[in-house]
Formats: structure tokens, sequence, C-alpha cells
């Protein structure tokens, strides 16, 4: 018995010990289960990478659910990846697109609950996915090329965790800087960036955030007691109304009820994340540890509390009050702000305004290495800061749609590590655009893929192939370039995508009122002169082919596309070209008659692959 005892015994303590040291190992560890967290998780699980999401608080998906922004900021005609993966999720639960359109900021917008709900079963299908909730990050080293992290878990047990590669999803970039890489706070000078809409001189003021509030309505009186400290005049002339005299925004005085519906969620709830002399608020947290932060934090909630008793008091939405069903925090704010701004890395590659604009004018083609992306104006938010009249005035600054570069998630001066979120390389100017919702996943989505490549190949992350990656986003349904003729589930989108991503033929960008656009222009005509691309692509090429305006036959472009493949020494067989209309049921095969921009680019892609035969470096030049 007594021999018995002691092994039971030595058992437990080996079992106990074998519980409390979990040291375990992943492919991919992410930091954070944000809106890029989430994505990158599903995409690097999906491409069979082992991987873990650490998460801090119970929920999933940041600024679309634990912030409480429900309402999608833009690409809703370019449904990409896994954000339109989740929109037609949140279609299915609350019944078609249409139902979505419950507010008037938004085509999709949805209970935040209900996001949080979705993005858990998108992760719970993926058997290489793991999520641990309520857990932190308190300790990262690197060792032998890859990362020991010690995970302090809700019980206060620490678990250690050996990864291969390491992505950022925090919401301020907080493990980029735990990592030493260099980054950027504040406004960069005009000087530095040449955006022309810059200020003269760098400084550090970051964009307002905002502590949402959903509200849901209870059909009685359910007003709150007046927060301490509360004043009308900070709220004023939220919308017109019997207080507001002396608006900031003349131009933006709308009604209470354009004011309260902007927001309007399914089922009578309500976002309130209202930017004029609403529930903004200047703080910048991010250099503050995280106590400093839970401080600043609660004059903001406070300061959102005095903005729904104005709501309630003021203006007589008195039936409205903060939802209980909808997060489960003692207040029933949302577990985080709305971060709008973070640190931004020092990339391999920065993008700035200019690139959005001229895509193909700069001295880096960057759009050739695009991965996501975007048509949303950009946007700033800095009314709530004192001495904001001093500021560009960056209120929906009309820009074309855009494509994002891959080389902004990669750092310049440490390895190992992909940053997502907000606190890509990129210009204060344009994270105007690069930090709404649909971009964010998508930045998430391909810093997963591009971790499960590295993985897979064993490779540093730089050295991973640009067009890799982004054959892996077109194979999850993302979009490269933001062409709006050409739908995804069109024959011709993927040709198309990898055609313009060479910049052999070239899309048109454009701003109309606040709809941001770029066509391939599929339908048109094909010129000479617009396929000067391929001389870049194929230097042997004559240049006299591509002077003039004048069309070009099936014919001539035929014979065009059989003598580069000759140079490049492989075989184009004869019937090649008619197989290819038939396949892709492309109409009125006539060789004589003239060819279309997108039948040329079919016919390029399919036959000569430049895509893939012909490699690009991070910053778009071909590799020769």
């Amino acid at each position: 018995m007594r021999n018995y005892f002691l092994g039971l015994c030595l058992l437990f303590a080996l079992c106990f010990t074998a519980c409390s040291h979990s040291d375990d190992s992943v492919d991919v560890l992410i930091i954070g289960g944000g809106a890029s967290g989430v994505t990158a998780g599903i995409q690097s699980a999906r491409m069979g990478a082992a991987t873990l999401i650490v998460e801090e608080t119970e929920w999933l998906g940041g600024m679309l659910t634990s912030a409480g922004v429900s309402a999608v900021d833009g690409n809703y005609d370019l449904p990409a990846g896994l954000f339109g993966e989740f929109r037609e999720h949140l279609a299915d639960y609350y019944g078609g697109l249409d139902s979505l359109k419950t507010g008037w900021v938004s085509s999709v917008l949805f209970e935040p609950s209900v996001g949080n709900k979705i993005f858990h079963e998108m992760v719970d299908v993926e058997k290489n996915l793991k999520v641990w909730h309520n857990a932190t990050l308190v300790k990262l080293e690197r060792e032998n090329n890859a990362w020991i992290a010690q995970i302090q878990m809700k019980d206060n047990t620490i678990k250690k965790i050996h990864a291969k590669i390491l992505i950022d999803g925090t919401e301020l970039g907080d493990i980029a800087k735990m990592c030493g890489v260099k980054y950027d706070v504040g406004m960069e000078s005009r000087h530095d960036t040449k955006e022309d809409i810059a200020p003269e001189e760098k400084n550090n003021i970051v964009q307002d955030i905002t502590y949402v509030a959903i509200l849901k309505d209870y059909g009685k009186d359910v007003t709150i007691s007046c927060p301490e400290g509360y004043n009308k005049d900070e709220f004023a002339c939220a919308c017109a109304s019997h207080v507001c005299i002396t608006p900031k925004e003349p131009d933006r005085v709308w009604s209470k009820d354009m004011m309260i519906t902007y927001g309007k969620l399914p089922n009578n709830k309500y976002m309130i994340n209202w930017p004029i002399e609403g529930n903004d608020y200047y703080v910048n947290l991010i250099e503050m540890t995280r106590e400093e932060r839970e401080e600043a934090l609660k004059y903001a909630k406070h300061y959102t509390l005095c903005f729904v008793y104005f709501l309630q008091h003021e203006l007589g939405f008195n039936t409205l009050g903060l939802a209980d069903d909808e997060y489960p925090t003692a207040d029933k704010l949302p577990f985080i702000p709305y971060h709008r701004e973070s640190r931004r890395i020092h990339g391999l590659v920065r993008f700035d305004l200019n690139h959005a604009c001229e895509p193909f004018r700069q001295s880096q083609p960057l759009y050739r290495t695009c991965i996501a992306v975007g048509n949303y104006p950009v946007d700033h938010h800095h009314t709530r800061y004192h001495g904001y009249e001093e500021l560009p005035n960056l209120y929906f600054h009309p820009i074309p749609s855009y494509g994002l570069p891959v080389g902004t998630l990669i750092p310049k001066d440490v390895e190992g590590l992909i940053v997502a979120e907000k606190s890509i390389s990129v210009s204060n100017i344009i994270n105007g655009t690069t930090r709404l919702q649909p971009m964010v996943m998508q930045i998430g989505q391909a810093a997963g893929a591009l971790a499960a490549l590295a993985v897979k190949e064993n490779k540093n992350i730089r050295e991973v192939s640009v067009r890799e990656v982004q054959n892996a986003i077109l194979d999850g349904k993302g979009y490269l370039l933001p062409y709006l003729d050409v739908e995804l589930d069109h024959p011709m989108f993927k040709s198309l995508q990898r055609i313009g991503s060479t910049g052999i033929l070239k899309g048109i960008g454009k701003s109309v009122d606040w709809s941001n656009q770029m066509w391939f222009r599929a339908d048109t005509l094909l010129l000479a002169n617009e396929l000067k691309g391929l001389g870049d692509v194929y230097p042997f090429v004559n240049k006299q082919i591509f002077e003039g305006n004048n069309t070009i036959s099936i014919q001539k472009a035929t014979e065009l596309i059989r003598e580069i493949a000759e140079k490049e020494g492989f075989e184009m067989k004869e019937g090649r070209v008619e197989e290819i209309w038939n396949e892709f049921e492309l109409k009125d095969f006539d060789m004589n008659r003239n060819i279309l921009r997108s039948e040329m680019a079919i016919l390029i892609d399919q036959i000569l692959d430049p895509f893939n035969n012909k490699k690009v470096d991070i910053t778009g030049q071909y590799i020769q």
C-alpha cells in the first residue's frame, strides 16, 4: 500500500508539473485578436501553419466588435477575401445584404455581439488555429531564429510558447516596440513625405479616439444620472438644437434624427460614434504604460457617458440607454476604445498619399506588390485636439481607390516579425484610409499568408516571393488592385488582377464625390500606346509597336504574343488563342476585329504568364 501511495503521489506530481509548465510550440504566434489578428490567424491556419492567437479580452474582432465600431467604412463594392467572407456571414445571419443597411453612415451595420459570434464561428472551424482569451504577453525573447513568449493566463499561470513567426496584431503596435522596431508617432512634415497636404512641421499629434456606446431603445425613460462635471456646451452643436449657437463646423450641423440614425444598427440599437462635437476624445495613449492608459481611458469613458446624457436629457432620446445585451462589462461600455492611430513602423517600403494618388508615376512601382485594396477617402479626426484649427483639413480628402503594398507589413530591422493592424509602414496622412476595417482585415489576411509561406518554405519573411503572397491572396478571393469593372466571381478576375499587377496594362483611378474608384476598362478597345508596360517586362520588344493611339486586331495581338513567347523560349501552340476564347467564354472570335483590353490581358496572362514568370522585388522592380 505504501508503494502504491508513493506511486500515486509521483504520478500526480508529474501531471502537475506538465500541466503548469505548458511549454508549447507553434508555427505562427499572433498577439492581438483584433480585426487583423483574427484574419491573420484564419489565413495562416488555412495554409497549414499551426497558429495561436493570444487575445486580452473575451472577444474577437477588435475595432469591429470589442470597440463597438460595427459600421464598416468602405469596400462595399470590393468584398475582398476574409472581409467579404465575414460580410457574407453577417448577411446570412440578418437575412441578406440589404438587411445590413440600417444606418446611413455605412451599408454594413451589425450588432457587435453578433460580429464577435461570427468571428468565433470562423475561427472554430480551423483545425490549425487556437485562441487563448484573457491572456497577456508578459515577456518576449528571440533565440536561435525563433520567438519565446511568456503568456499570462486568466488564472495568472504563465505559459511559455515557442514560435517561428510573430505577428503584431495589437491596437497600438506594442509588440513592434517590444521587439525594437523603429517607428513614428504623429504627423510627418510635408518636406519629409512630399505630401502637399501634410503640415509644414512634424508633430506628435495623433487622431482622436472614441469610446463608443451601443444604445438600445427600452421604450421607457432610462436617462442616466447626470455625470459629474457634465457640461452641455461640450456637445451643443453635435446637431441642430436649441443649445447650438457657435458650431465648430457650420457646414455639418445636421438634424438630431440624422445624427442618431447615423449608426443605427439592427434590432433598434444605435452605435454612438459621432464625430461632430460628439464623443471623440483627444488623448495620446501610445507611449503610456498599461496603468497610465487605463487611468486616461477613465476620462474617455466619462466623456462618452456625458454625451449619452446629452442625448437623453437635452435632445429627448430618453428611451435610449446603454444596451444590456452587448458587452459583459460592469459599465456596459465596450472592452476597448476605438483607436484611429498607432505607431507606424519603418518598413521595407513606406506607402504614402502620392503612391495612392499617382501609383504609376512613383520611383518605386509599389502597385506591382499590392495585397489589399481600399476605396475610402483620407479621413482624420482631430476636432477634440485643442488647436485643431492649425492642423491640415483632412476631412474626407479625396483619393482614388488604391492597393496596399506587402512591404508595409515587414519591419526593416527585425527578423521573424510581421506587423499588422494600424501599425504598418505608412505615412500619417494615408493612415487616414488604411486604418479602416476592410483594409485592416485584408492586412491581417496578407500577414497570415506571408507568415505561413515563410514557415512552409523555411525562409526569412523578406525572402518570401511577393508573387507567392499575391497568389495566396487571389486564392483566398482577395484583390490585388481595386478594379470595379471585374467582380470576384468573373472568370477573368484573376487574369486582370495579375496583368494589372505587372504594369503591362494599367487601370485608371479617380475620385467621384465620396466614391473612390479604379477601373481596368475591361470592355474598352486596346490602343497601341497602352502596351508600353510590355517594354518593362520584355525589354527586347520593338518600341515602335507602342507608338500611336491606333487599335490592334486580335491577329496582330496574337503575332506579338507569339514573338515574345519564342524569344522567351517556349512554344505557343496553334489554336491556343481560340482555345482561350472558348475557355473564358469571350465573344465574337474574329481574328480581324480589334481586341479589347480585357481580351489582351487574358491572352498575355494565359500564354506568357508574366506575373509568375517575371519576379519583382519588394519595391516592385523586376528582378533581372
